[in-house]
C-alpha cells in the first residue's frame, strides 16, 4: 500500500504541508483575489464555473482515484439543479403571481400544457428542508441503483463509461420528453426568489459566491478525509490491483458503490448551487456532452488531484468564455488545441505541471523533500550475532625438496 502511495505525483491528497499550503492559496484565490479582482459580473462568471468543479472534485474520486471512468456525471449535477429549480419555481408560482393563467397556483409550463394541478411527486419540494435532503438522497439512491446494478456484475471500465453515457443520454431524453412536468427543452425558468429573499441583487450574487466556495471546500476536505483514511488506501489499491484486493477478502463492489454514491451526491451540491446563481436548468446540463465536460476539467487539473481539479476547471471554462468572445468563429478550434497541449505536454494535468517546476523553487524545496527519515531499529537478541571464532592461518609446509627419508 505504501509503494503505490509513493508513486502518486499530486500528493497533496495525503496531507502534509504541501496539502495545506495548497489549500492555503486556493482559498486566497477564491475568497480574495477573484472577488476583489473582478466585478459583478465576472464574478457570478466565476461562481458558476465553480459549481462545475464539484463534478470535478467528485471525479478525482472516483476516476482518479478509484479507476472508475463515469462519462454521465451530468446526471447527478442535473438531478441537484433541477430539485432546486423545482423549489424556487414553486415559490414563484404562487396564485397572485399566477393570477392570469387557466388554473392559478401551478408552474406556467404546466400551465400551458394544460395540466390543472401540481404532480404528486413535485409536493415535497414545498419544502426548503425536504428539498435540501432530495437533492443529496435522491442522487444517491439513484447512484446506488446504477452501482448495484453494475459493479455486482464485475461490470466496469470502458463498458462502465459506455453505461453511464447512454443512462445521461435517456434521462435528458426523458426530460424534453415530458415537457408538462419537467419544462421540456427549455427546462425550468425564470427562478427569482428563495423564501423571498431575491436572489438577482448584487448582494445576493455575492453572498452565493461566498456560499458556493465554502461548500465547494466542504466537499474537498471531505474528500481528502476519505483519501486518507484506510478505505482511500484500499480505493487506491482497487484501481491498480483490483484482484489482489478482492483475493484479499475485501468486497470491491461494496466499495465501488459507495464512492459512485458520494461522487453523485457532491455532483448535486453543484448542481443546486448552479441553479441558485444562475437561476434556472435545462436538460442542456444532464446530457452527453456537459458530462464529457466535466471529464475534461478533471483531466486538465489533474485526476489525481483534488485542488487541480478546482483550477482545472476555471482553466477550461475561462477559456471557453475568452475565446468565444473574442474568436467567436475560431473559439472550438482553440479549445480543440487546448485539450491537445494538454495531452501531449502535461498528460498529468495542471497539478503534474506544478509538481515537476516546483520542486527547482528554492522555497518551495521544503514542502517537497521526500527523503525518508533514517529508520532506528532497536537491537533484538535475533539482531545479535555470536562471535566468530577467527580462523587459523594453516601452516607452511616444508619444502620436502631434497629432504632425506
Amino acid at each position: 500500500m505504501n509503494a503505490i502511495l509513493s508513486k502518486l505525483s499530486s500528493s497533496e491528497l495525503l496531507g502534509g504541508k504541501k496539502g495545506l499550503l495548497g489549500l492555503a492559496v486556493l482559498a486566497a484565490v477564491i475568497f480574495v483575489a477573484l472577488p476583489l479582482g473582478v466585478d459583478i459580473f465576472r464574478l457570478n462568471l466565476v461562481g458558476k464555473y465553480l459549481t462545475y468543479a464539484f463534478v470535478a472534485v467528485s471525479l478525482v474520486l472516483l476516476w482518479g482515484n478509484g479507476g472508475i471512468l463515469s462519462l454521465g456525471q451530468g446526471i447527478f449535477f442535473g438531478l441537484g439543479g433541477y430539485g432546486m429549480a423545482m423549489f424556487m419555481k414553486l415559490e414563484a408560482s404562487d396564485p397572485i403571481s399566477t393570477k392570469i393563467q387557466t388554473t392559478p397556483g401551478i408552474p406556467d409550463f404546466m400551465d400551458w400544457n394544460q395540466l390543472t394541478s401540481i404532480p404528486w411527486f413535485w409536493e415535497p419540494f414545498k419544502s426548503l428542508p425536504l428539498t435540501i435532503l432530495a437533492i443529496l438522497v435522491i442522487p444517491a439512491l439513484f447512484a446506488y441503483i446504477i452501482g448495484f446494478a453494475m459493479f455486482k456484475r464485475r461490470v466496469g471500465g470502458v463498458y462502465f463509461a459506455i453505461i453511464t453515457q447512454a443512462i445521461a443520454l435517456i434521462l435528458s431524453i426523458l426530460i424534453v420528453g415530458q415537457q408538462g412536468l419537467t419544462g421540456g427543452v427549455n427546462g425550468i425558468t425564470d427562478l427569482k426568489t428563495m423564501l423571498g429573499w431575491d436572489t438577482r441583487t448584487d448582494s445576493a450574487k455575492y453572498i452565493l459566491y461566498y456560499v458556493n466556495g465554502i461548500l465547494l471546500f466542504g466537499c474537498i476536505l471531505l474528500s481528502r478525509y476519505i483519501l486518507t483514511s484506510k478505505f482511500g488506501m484500499l480505493l487506491l489499491a482497487m484501481r491498480d490491483k483490483e484482484e489482489r484486493v478482492r483475493f484479499s477478502g475485501y468486497d470491491v463492489s461494496d466499495f465501488k458503490i459507495f464512492i459512485f454514491c458520494i461522487a453523485a451526491m457532491i455532483s448535486a451540491i453543484g448542481g443546486a448551487m448552479f441553479t441558485l446563481q444562475v437561476g434556472f436548468m435545462s436538460p442542456s446540463f444532464v446530457g452527453i456532452v456537459p458530462s464529457i465536460e466535466m471529464v475534461i476539467f478533471c483531466a486538465v487539473g489533474g485526476r489525481i488531484s483534488l485542488i487541480g481539479a478546482v483550477y482545472g476547471t476555471l482553466l477550461v471554462n475561462y477559456g471557453k468564455t475568452f475565446f468565444s468572445e473574442t474568436y467567436p468563429e475560431l473559439w472550438l478550434f482553440l479549445m480543440g488545441g487546448l485539450f491537445m497541449a494538454v495531452v501531449m505536454f502535461f498528460p498529468n494535468g495542471l497539478a503534474g505541471l506544478w509538481d515537476q517546476h516546483a520542486r527547482k523553487l528554492k522555497f518551495m524545496k521544503r514542502f517537497y523533500d521526500d527523503t525518508p527519515e533514517p529508520v532506528k531499529i532497536e537491537p533484538t537478541l535475533s539482531h545479535i550475532e555470536a562471535p566468530v571464532a577467527k580462523k587459523e592461518k594453516p601452516a607452511k609446509v616444508a619444502n620436502m625438496k631434497g629432504a632425506k627419508a
